[in-house]
């Protein structure tokens, strides 16, 4: 064999050509998409994608097991089993379709508005959940675990309905009232376990949960006062037309401008949390209380002013769910509105768009399981089981890729 001599002195240095054969090439391309699609089957958003799929399958497994139809068709299963697969096949397809029709687009409707209508219901279920949902991770990032956002929805619903029915102003004026009203009873609602934690060192779970017990029992008192109530039961007034969220589609659709302040609630925790010096601060001191301390940061009036700001956003959903949907106070105007708001902020991983699509599903299965379980018969605890199934994949990472058999983002570093 001939050996490569070396290009003489002053000679300029080959050039390297690409290579010719194509099978290289086809190799090369093949393992840059490889490595894109394993790059977005490994990520946050890939993982929270099939989080979602493997909640629908057990919850499919689940339909099948209490279905009727495929229960009967069990009973001869080795003697005809084709009886039994499409039995199956049709609970679920049953089940999954009218979830969908519930929640997303109602295509058997007959006209615009009945096609729409579902999703106009899912948005008007998850304003009050993103925004309740923003406040809960505004503690989150910072380190404080507000579980009060209940008792804090309950308390800015309680004030926002007061000035909506009790309070005359003209026209524009009472709204913004009556929503200020929300933001400061549910502010200095979760103010108060803001300053015990940073005065007497009180565990602000501990706190937010016993002040929800108190608003829950306040609320219930005040609607037997000739305040709230003037019947028998106990049910207040109706907000007066002047305080009320305009409507955005019409009469016919529930979906009202609590939508839009959902959406500048977001916007708004965005720039909070990323591009403001108060935002710093919340993460500075969620990420290490004591640097922050040496850094010169006051720790105390930090967990104060994150709490009336977790507060504020959840009293904003207490207001949106009594000017906009309800219009009138009970004992369960919140429903369980303040604990959703933590599941959603933990399956938005406390971050704003994330909480925004988070809030879009878990109020499209709500409002879809609905119509689920009156078209099919599938009972309401098969979504609630879905729910609570994608939060817990979604909180266990490693188990969703050890059952897709995903690398690990350690691995893929390694192998970088």
């Amino acid at each position: 064999m001939s050996e490569q001599q070396a290009p003489p002195p002053g000679a300029a240095a080959p050039v390297p050509t690409r290579s010719a054969d194509p099978a290289e090439h086809t190799a090369g391309t093949g393992g840059r998409a490889s490595q894109v699609l394993r790059e977005v089957s490994t990520g946050s958003l890939g993982v929270t994608v099939l989080a979602f799929v493997l909640a629908l399958v057990i919850g499919a497994v689940l339909i099948i097991a209490v279905d009727d139809d495929v229960a009967a068709a069990a009973g001869y299963l080795f003697a005809r089993p084709a009886d039994f697969f499409s039995a199956a096949w049709s609970a679920v397809a049953d089940a999954y379709s009218a979830l969908f029709r519930g929640a997303v687009i109602n295509y058997r409707a007959d006209d615009l508005a009945g096609v729409i209508h579902p999703l106009t219901e899912t948005l008007t279920a998850a304003t009050p959940l993103i925004i309740a949902a923003l406040g809960v991770a505004v503690g989150f990032r910072a380190g404080l675990f507000n579980i009060g956002a209940q008792g804090q929805v309950i308390m800015g619903a309680t004030v926002s309905g007061l000035v909506g029915f009790a309070w005359h102003l003209p026209v524009g004026i009472h709204l913004v009232v009556a929503l200020l009203g929300g933001v400061v009873a549910g502010g200095l609602w979760a103010g108060i376990a803001g300053f015990l934690k940073a005065r007497t060192g009180a565990h602000e779970v501990i706190v937010t949960i016993m002040l929800n017990y108190v608003a829950l029992y306040l609320l219930q008192y005040l609607l037997t006062t000739s305040l709230f109530s003037t019947g028998n039961q106990p049910k207040s007034r109706s907000v007066d037309p002047s305080a009320q969220l305009p409507l955005l589609l019409g009469d016919q659709f529930r979906l009202n401008a609590g939508f839009l302040l959902a959406i500048l609630a977001a916007v708004f925790v965005w720039w909070l949390m990323t591009r403001s010096t108060i935002g710093f601060r919340f993460r500075a001191v969620g990420s290490n209380a004591h640097a922050a301390r040496t850094a010169g940061m006051s720790v105390t009036a930090t967990f104060v002013l994150v709490m009336v700001v977790s507060g504020a956003l959840a009293g904003l959903a207490g207001a949106t769910q009594v000017l906009g949907t309800e219009k009138f106070l009970t004992d369960g105007i919140a429903g369980t509105l303040g604990f959703d708001a933590i599941t959603v902020a933990l399956l938005g991983r406390s971050k704003p768009l994330g909480i925004f699509l988070a809030g879009l599903l878990y109020g499209g299965l709500n409002v879809g399981g609905r119509v689920m379980e009156v078209s099919t018969g599938t009972p309401i605890d098969i979504v609630l089981v879905i729910q609570s199934l994608v939060v817990l994949f979604i909180a266990a990472p490693p188990l969703v890729r050890a059952v897709f058999r995903l690398p690990s983002p350690e691995t893929k570093e390694v192998a970088a």
